[in-house]
């Protein structure tokens, strides 16, 4: 078998385009997360879509601090933990949630925002510093429609 110069140029031009287009989807990814933290950084708050698009990369720990019948009845956020501020031992799942490190990004959601606004900062009272709220809530609010209205997936289970 004979390999060309004219074959390995072939290649090389094949193995730069790959590397050319990784480095364009690379750069496309950390641009819309950063877009997304952005949308975050207003006060601490974020709306439904930032906060599902920020959970479903992984970036933070979306929390539903609902009651478990509201749970029931609307359904939960796709990606949300489901530790409801009514249950005993709250902060401690929070804790367990983080595995401990409070500086870890969570975003909390509950019907209209006004609940998960008073959790974040008594969170932050106690020495959680990355606490984002969903200030449109599940439902909607003055700030948003909820992730509802904006039709977010849903888990019923």
């Amino acid at each position: 078998m004979v390999i060309r110069m004219s074959d390995i140029r072939f290649f090389k031009i094949i193995e730069l385009k790959q590397l050319l287009l990784f480095g364009l989807a690379l750069v496309f990814t950390v641009l819309t997360a950063a877009v997304a933290l952005a949308e975050t950084s207003y006060n601490g708050n974020a709306s439904a879509t930032a906060a599902f698009d920020l959970s479903q990369r992984q970036v933070l720990k979306l929390v539903d601090i609902r009651r478990p019948s509201e749970w029931r009845h609307t359904g939960v956020g796709r990606g949300a933990h489901k530790i409801s501020m009514h249950q005993s031992g709250f902060v401690a799942r929070m804790d367990a949630l983080v595995n401990g490190d409070r500086s870890q990004p969570v975003a909390l959601i509950c019907a209209r925002g006004h609940r998960s606004s008073n959790m974040k900062a008594k969170l932050n009272a106690l020495g959680f510093t990355n606490v984002t709220n969903v200030s449109e809530g599940m439902l909607g609010s003055k700030f948003g429609p909820g992730w509802l209205r904006r039709k977010l997936p849903l888990n019923h289970n």
